[in-house]
């Protein structure tokens, strides 16, 4: 900082430039005490003083603090108070808002001064508030002291007046950025808080979600059990009563024939048949609500399918119940598994004869649709959860007790049912449910207390040409005349012998194995091999598809039928079978068996 001239001192030109250094500095600096300090170098410059302070007003409203100053003394700055009360220039000062000047303190008789000014040699004094904006109260007071008497000129005092009004609007700008600072420090402490609150009521939230989530796993665990104590008690009771009649028919066929009475064997046969295949039903249902059944997709036409049954419709549901059909004229055909539709239909008008106990009407219903993309589908056309796309549409709607919602929530849920324990396993709509998604089509299921409901069932239409699958006409098991070999891969004994004494019988020459790797030994002989029958799955790591695939690449014309009892494409490779290959699903009857491999050899 330059000194002002002494020449020139207290010139108003040489006050305007301190006024000016000052303004500089009052707008640059964000240090009060280097604004302070600054200020009673310049105004002592300014006025040719010795020394100068600025001394703070305390919150009492008396109290002055020398918080700046130049020329004094050490322990002066920073420690020194005074009480500004009557009979002092600074209680003067605060009370008037004017100047207040003392050309000379030993001749002074209208104030006391303090001591520590005269330890300084001061014998001159000008006083000036340091006014406070509006609403605060003032700062303090700038005091110009001189060791020397001194007149201070009028230009002086106004000059006084602008450098403490100057001054009071830089303390004022720092007050306020001092404020701010203190501000967003208590809103950050705030902040800091309320997320510290936050954080704490996030982990309380977390702590309970995860308890909820082990209470829901527990919940659903309990469920789960639930329904499997369910499922595996209706299972249980049908298949004791399936083996109770398998067992007691082959029990009375051994003692019939040990007492020579082998007339009455063929009505005990009928009895254990019949069993069987009521069991192997049973599992196809298993098999379908899991999704994992073997299905014969063929072109079908639900009028015709739906006709075909009317009669059985009628048997079953009784003459309480009146049954009504609505079948679209020229209805799309869809490509589905028939055998299962059918089984899938008579499972809903059974459920619906259930719910109409005391009677009611049965309407059966077939119709085309188109469902439209949502965005292009008429504003007053029903949204469906479909697809866009065209589809047939079977739907069975009774007029019985209905459902309530939470019962009409869990009726495709596995396991899930209303009869009591034991009279049923609550596979029926999971398995028509899981039949149609297997098929690629959609259900829909509506119900009200009291109002009866509605199963529809949305196919994808069938554009493709019309397929003859035909059926396997049965074949007389007696021995024909062939030189064909057969290999039968099969690890469970009973069903390996079964099939290779069928085989035998109808004069096929049939070698076996136990397992894949078995099998594959057999085809890597030299031995002839026409037709490779084995099971899907099988020990020793390597499945019937790939004991197929592995054949084929050293016999490439070699037949393959697969048996199985759960059958998916992930057992035979997740992948559709090639020409040449075919499938069976266990249990399957003999004559069946027969008639598949003589269609095959004679291909």
């Amino acid at each position: 900082m330059s000194s002002i001239d002494k020449d020139t001192l207290s010139s108003p030109l040489q006050l305007q430039v301190v006024l000016a250094k000052f303004g500089e500095l009052a707008l640059r600096s964000e240090s009060l005490d280097e604004i302070l300090t600054e200020a009673c170098h310049l105004v002592g410059e300014g006025l040719g003083t010795d020394l100068a302070k600025v001394m703070e007003l305390g919150d009492d409203g008396q109290t002055l603090s020398v918080r700046a100053g130049v020329g004094w003394k050490p322990g002066v700055v920073g420690r020194v108070t005074l009480k500004a009360v009557e009979g002092t220039s600074e209680g003067y000062a605060l009370k008037t808002g004017e100047p207040m000047i003392s050309p000379d303190i030993e001749t002074e008789t209208r104030f006391t001064y303090p001591p520590f000014l005269v330890e300084n040699g001061v014998r001159a004094v000008a006083n000036v508030v340091i006014i406070g904006t509006e609403g605060r109260s003032p700062f303090g007071i700038l005091q110009i002291d001189s060791r020397t008497p001194r007149q201070f000129t009028g230009d002086d005092v106004t000059f006084l007046r602008s450098y403490a009004n100057l001054l009071a609007a830089a303390v004022d700008r720092l007050r306020v950025v001092e404020e701010v600072h203190r501000s967003n420090e208590a809103l950050e402490e705030r902040v800091a808080a309320r997320t510290q609150d936050l954080v704490e009521a996030n982990n309380k939230l977390r702590i309970a979600y995860e308890e909820r989530g082990r209470v829901d796993e527990a919940l659903r665990q309990s469920n789960k059990m639930e329904a499997v104590g369910q499922l595996t008690g209706g299972l249980a009771h049908d298949f004791n009563n399936l083996l109770a009649g398998i067992s007691g028919s082959l029990e009375l066929i051994r003692t019939r024939v040990a007492q020579g009475r082998t007339a009455e064997i063929e009505r005990y046969l009928e009895t254990a048949l019949a069993s069987t295949s009521r069991a192997a039903a049973l599992t196809q249902r298993l098999l379908a609500f899991a999704r994992r059944q073997t299905l014969d997709p063929k072109r079908t036409n639900l009028n015709e399918l739906v006709g075909g049954m009317e009669d059985l419709f009628g048997r079953t549901v009784g003459p309480a119940i009146q049954i009504k059909t609505k079948l679209s004229a020229k209805v799309w055909a869809t490509l589905c598994d028939p055998n299962q539709l059918e089984s899938a239909l008579l499972n809903l008008v059974i459920n619906a004869q259930d719910a109409m106990p005391d009677g009611g009407q049965l309407t059966i219903e077939t119709a085309n649709i188109v469902v439209p993309d949502r965005r292009d589908a008429p504003k007053n056309m029903p949204l469906l959860d479909v697809p866009p796309g065209d589809y047939v549409v079977l739907s069975v709607t009774d007029t019985g007790v209905g459902m309530a919602p939470d019962v009409l929530a869990r009726a495709f849920d596995p396991f899930f049912t209303t009869k009591p324990l034991g009279q049923g396993t609550g596979l029926g709509l999971s398995m028509i449910h899981g039949f149609v998604q297997q098929s690629g089509g959609y259900v829909n299921l509506r119900s009200e207390p009291g109002k009866g409901a509605q199963v529809t069932i949305y196919l994808p239409r069938h554009l493709g040409p019309v397929i003859d699958a035909g059926v396997d006409a049965p074949v007389p098991l007696l021995g024909v005349t062939t030189s064909a070999v057969v290999l039968v891969v099969e690890d469970e004994p009973p069903v390996r012998m079964v099939v290779v004494d069928v085989l035998s019988d109808l004069g096929y020459t049939v070698l076996e194995a136990s397992d894949g790797r078995a099998g594959l030994h057999i085809v890597e002989s030299t031995a002839r091999v026409d037709l490779l029958l084995t099971d899907v799955g099988l020990p020793g790591g390597m499945n019937g598809r790939q004991l197929a695939d592995a054949a084929w690449q050293r016999r490439p014309d070699l037949k393959v039928l697969f048996m199985t009892g759960y059958a998916d494409r992930v057992a035979v490779g997740n992948r559709l079978l090639d020409d040449g290959m075919q499938v069976m699903t266990k249990p399957f009857a003999l004559d069946a068996l027969a008639a598949r491999v003589q269609g095959i050899m004679s291909d």
